[in-house]
């Protein structure tokens, strides 16, 4: 398959998701105008599925592909939801997963029209991305408006409702990171009591040290301090891989290794959601990877998804969204992406 680089600075990433999260969720959003995008062929299929060698049980989970719709955001801000639905429908894919509610569309639509739009198309509304917090006390985050924040999750009927903004609120200690874990505790048992689960979205700084003591991986205080029962992840598969590469070494020069996936094996509860988003590896890159369509890259989704899917009572237990943060052609992306991952067969042992 071709491989396509693609740039990925992490600061500019979460800069721009972090401008649509501001959008306040209920005011205004698609236009639903009717449009179509090339569906995907038979061929790239049949030659996605050759690849994967095999006929065995298909690796990813039936109606568990969902696709985080910041990666369609120019197609639905010039289309609108409507005919990105109807194309995401035609490429297999079962949920999506939003960040913000508009996405810079015009046009008005009620978060009950939104969900009965994408539910027409045979998309479940899975999860949304919404900040943190913010300077600003009228905010959409969860600090400044938990609230409302939680209430239009419950009007789209969300499962999930979470941040991609990392626990850095108040620095990078023990101490400070202990505190943002009370506050995502706080958020988690809010969201329990509407039937919802709170999560955090992981970009590569998570897995750096902290600053006041070079032994402790940040993201271990995460997963310490935080109530296994409020507190949830979605594993960003991409962004782990590149803290890996970053952080396998501590600021004093010792060897610290660590498997993203180990982590979800030890604690498979506690991920219910994954992103998955592919990456050519390339040690001069300051992430060690250069972002591709999934299946163009080095990242080894049969082994992972099927690690987490053969766990005992796990198959179905998790939601797998594709995402690329700057896709050539966003559309291909969608659709080349949902074809690799339905071709992917289990390997006979």
């Amino acid at each position: 398959m071709s491989r396509i680089s693609q740039p990925d600075p992490e600061l500019t990433h979460r800069l721009s998701r972090r401008g649509m999260l501001g959008v306040a969720a209920g005011a205004t959003a698609a236009a639903l105008l009717g449009a179509a995008a090339t569906p995907a062929t038979a061929a790239e299929s049949t030659s996605a599925g050759a690849a994967s060698g095999g006929r065995g049980r298909p690796v990813l989970p039936p109606g568990r592909l969902g696709i985080q719709l910041y990666s369609l955001r120019d197609k639905v801000s010039t289309l609108g939801f409507a005919p990105v639905f109807a194309e995401l429908e035609k490429y297999g894919y079962d949920e999506v997963e939003f960040a913000g509610y508009t996405q810079g569309s015009a046009g008005p639509i009620t978060l009950a029209q939104l969900k009965r739009l994408a539910r027409s198309h045979g998309l479940n509304p899975i999860g949304s991305h919404v900040g943190y917090y913010a300077d600003d006390p009228n905010a959409y985050t969860f600090a400044q408006n938990l609230t409302k924040v939680l209430d239009d999750a419950q009007a789209l009927g969300l499962k999930h409702i979470g941040t991609a903004s990392g626990p850095f609120r108040y620095g990078s200690t023990v101490d400070a990171w202990k505190r943002a874990a009370e506050e995502f505790n706080t958020y988690g048992a809010a969201a329990k009591k509407r039937g919802m689960k709170f999560y955090q979205h992981n970009h590569s700084d998570e897995f750096g040290f902290a600053s006041d003591d070079p032994k402790v991986r940040l993201y271990d205080v995460l997963l310490a301090e935080t109530d296994p029962d409020l507190v949830f992840l979605e594993m960003d598969i991409f962004w782990a891989y590149a803290g890996q590469f970053r952080f396998s070494i501590r600021p004093d020069g010792k060897p610290a290794p660590f498997d993203p996936l180990r982590y979800v094996l030890k604690q498979p509860h506690r991920y219910p959601l994954f992103h998955v988003k592919d990456g050519v590896s390339d040690p001069s890159n300051e992430f060690g990877y250069r972002m591709v369509d999934v299946g163009d890259g080095d990242i080894d989704y049969q082994k992972f998804i099927s690690a987490v899917s053969r766990l005992r009572g796990e198959r179905l237990a998790h939601h797998w969204q594709t995402e690329h943060d700057q896709p050539t052609e966003s559309f291909t992306f969608a659709r080349r992406s949902s074809a690799y991952l339905h071709s992917l067969r289990e390997k006979k042992c």
